[in-house]
């Protein structure tokens, strides 16, 4: 285990080292209670990112070695500093209305004000990252010639109903809906727009990379080359996806968006570990439920998500809904291997 994992705990090391040095600079005494934040943050992206692990490693599977490789280095500065400080950076400026220099100005030096801009920005953020990740879900379930199903109950109708034509996409679009209720006039122009662009999206992202997959299982020269980086720009949206949740978490623990990177980079290191981890030991192959159960976490925060325009949801909730998914899920792998040898 420790092979995967020992590059995570070194830059857990040096990132609480440097935790605490922010907080001393700031504050002589600060330095103690800033590095227990960013351990707190990295914990609670670890908890929140495991469907994003399992995610990641069904579609790692599918790539080339060379695009594999560059996923796992290219994609976690990506995934470190752009997914975790950059993006949230140009999210706010989107919805503030002020340039992206002045939002950095505010993340360093005026944490209280960029935090409100950030918590104005939250039914935008949450309408987009909700609509992508439940077109991500129905992926999934609407996958034609489906026969494993966990939750045969649920998935089978699920199933047949994914043959009807644009099915995610309407599905999606009657859930992103129902918030619109319980919101402001101007709020709802906001969740509209964002969630029909996290929408459009993924359809833009999924088709085209779908499209060079099949192209280069033809061996066309054009998709051999590009079919990878559509894919590998379709994980770092997914990644963006789920950190988004963990960004606006982190807020209820420290104004200081620094300690907030720290800890979310390091708990993305943890993640690109259990993803490695999962694909060379072929966990997934030997866990029969355990991608349904990441699946299901996925669409359950996403509903969240959609839930949290109105109504602020602890991250106990999201977290601890997702976790207890993915445990049943691996509970019902481990006795039907049991069962059948």
């Amino acid at each position: 285990m420790m092979k995967y994992f020992k590059w995570s705990f070194f830059f857990l090391i040096c990132g609480m080292i440097i935790a605490f040095w922010r907080g001393e600079s700031v504050q002589a005494g600060l330095g103690f209670k800033d590095l227990i934040a960013a351990l707190i943050i990295c914990s609670l992206e670890v908890s929140l990112s495991f469907d994003n692990a399992v995610v990641n490693a069904i579609k790692l599977e599918k790539m080339s070695a060379i695009w594999r490789k560059r996923f796992l280095t290219w994609g976690i500065a990506v995934a470190v500093f752009g997914m975790r400080f950059v993006f949230p950076i140009v999210i706010v400026a989107i919805f503030s209305g002020i340039s992206c220099r002045e939002v950095l100005n505010l993340a360093l030096n005026n944490p209280d004000q960029y935090a409100h801009h950030l918590h104005e920005a939250h039914v935008g953020i949450s309408s987009f990252g909700g609509a992508f990740l439940l077109m991500l879900f129905f992926e999934f379930m609407f996958e034609k010639g489906k026969t494993v199903h966990w939750l045969p109950a649920l998935e089978k109708p699920l199933n047949k109903l994914g043959k009807i034509k644009g099915a995610p996409t309407i599905l999606t679009i009657l859930a992103l809906c129902v918030p619109q209720i319980f919101l402001t006039a101007e709020q709802i122009k906001v969740s509209v727009v964002a969630g029909i662009a996290g929408i459009i999206v993924h359809l833009a992202i999924h088709g085209v990379s779908t499209k060079l997959e099949s192209m280069a299982e033809a061996k066309n020269a054009f998709a051999l080359k590009h079919a990878g980086l559509a894919s590998f720009i379709y994980l770092e949206l997914i990644d963006a996806s789920f950190s988004l949740d963990g960004v606006l978490g982190a807020f209820a623990l420290t104004k200081d968006v620094v300690i907030i990177a720290i800890g979310l980079a390091v708990g993305a290191f943890f993640v690109r570990s259990m993803t490695i981890m999962l694909v060379e030991k072929k966990t997934l192959d030997k866990l029969r439920y355990l991608t349904h159960g990441a699946y299901w976490a996925i669409g359950s925060l996403a509903l969240l998500m959609f839930a949290s325009t109105i109504q602020e949801i602890p991250e106990i909730i999201t977290g601890g809904l997702g976790v207890a998914l993915i445990v049943s899920s691996l509970i019902s792998s481990l006795q039907y291997s049991k069962k059948n040898g």
